[in-house]
């Protein structure tokens, strides 16, 4: 706990309720960061305050108030994006050996049948996500909405490395030749203006692949959310990613029944919204409603279906074993 005083504020009864709450709120989660938006969504799932921007800026106008006079958890509430890049440092080379040794870990997915990474739609989520993802051994990608060219290139490469593909090629969807050069969108073979595939080749010869790629995608239920989906899928196949699956693990229409996040009005200006209103009428709901627990067990259980278990246990237990005799080493050399 980090409560710590540095400004004498004399708050209302009413708001000395409120910090209580947050205060209970937090306390439910045993340690585990918030931001200040996932607070304010207990309060709305609680009914303790309206859904609305007159609230939300009430309530993290308090939370800062709270914390500067000492009543809140300064730890408890974070601020994903503005956190400052600390360099590392040790005080002795005794001391970086000893941390290397115990951080050292083989690729545990190297002989998996899948290869997984989990993506999420939102910077703030990324703190409550990242020990699930270090424990797990996945890549997290955080997209802040629609991911860049830049980002959904090298992912792809990622992607393709770790299901072994040492080459992609560029084939015309029409006759089908390999062919890097074309001349304003012409095939060079068979002369037709198309669009052009591209298709991974392994390094060991030939286009089969064993691997599948699985992205677990988290977001918002609202137009764009439901649409990245589709916009991952579609960008990771352009740069030939192979054996494809794009999972969306939340928010989904089944999580908002199950535990009835406050809703939000559907933005029309987005550019999906009429296709989004069609099929799931006038309300979004944002993935920060969801109850940072429950976040946890839906990303640990997605990611806990896509293991072979077997497979995993032993190179832990190689890892084990070899982090034992590193160790044995270094006691050995600074003995003698």
């Amino acid at each position: 706990m980090s409560k710590q005083q540095f400004r004498v504020t004399n708050f209302k009864p009413e708001t000395l309720a409120r910090i209580k709450q947050a205060n209970d709120i937090i306390a439910e989660y045993g340690g585990q960061k918030l931001t200040a938006r996932q607070v304010y969504y207990q309060f709305v799932s609680r009914d303790l305050i309206p859904n609305n921007a007159r609230s939300y800026q009430n309530l993290t106008s308090m939370i800062t108030d709270a914390r500067y006079a000492g009543m809140l958890d300064w730890n408890a509430i974070e601020d994903r994006g503005r956190e400052a890049d600390v360099p590392n440092e040790w005080d002795s080379i005794d001391e970086i050996v000893d941390a290397s040794v115990n951080q050292w870990r083989s690729p545990r997915w190297r002989d998996q049948p899948k290869y997984v990474e989990l993506w999420v739609e939102k910077q703030a989520l990324a703190g409550v996500l990242e020990p699930i993802a270090r424990r797990a051994h996945v890549p997290l990608m955080v997209n802040k909405g629609y991911s860049s060219a830049s980002a959904m290139f090298a992912a792809a490469e990622r992607m393709l490395e770790a299901v072994g593909s040492d080459r992609v090629e560029t084939q015309c969807d029409n006759c089908g030749t390999f062919a890097d050069d074309r001349t304003n969108g012409k095939c060079n073979s068979c002369e037709a203006k198309t669009n052009i595939v591209t298709k991974a080749f392994h390094k060991d010869g030939g286009d089969e692949f064993d691997k599948e790629v699985v992205v677990l995608y988290l977001g918002d239920h609202d137009p764009s959310g439901e649409d990245m989906v589709r916009d991952i899928r579609d960008r990771l196949n352009e740069f030939g990613v192979p054996n494809l699956e794009v999972e969306k693990v939340a928010l989904t229409m089944a999580q908002i029944k199950k535990f009835n996040p406050p809703p939000n009005p559907a933005k029309i200006t987005d550019s999906r919204a009429k296709a989004y209103i069609e099929e799931f009428g006038q309300q979004s709901w944002e993935l920060d409603a969801l109850p940072p627990r429950e976040l946890n067990r839906l990303v640990q259980a997605a990611i806990n279906r896509n293991i072979d278990r077997k497979a995993m246990d032993a190179v832990i237990a190689t890892e084990d074993v070899e982090r034992e005799r590193v160790r044995a080493a270094i006691e050995r050399s600074r003995e003698s």
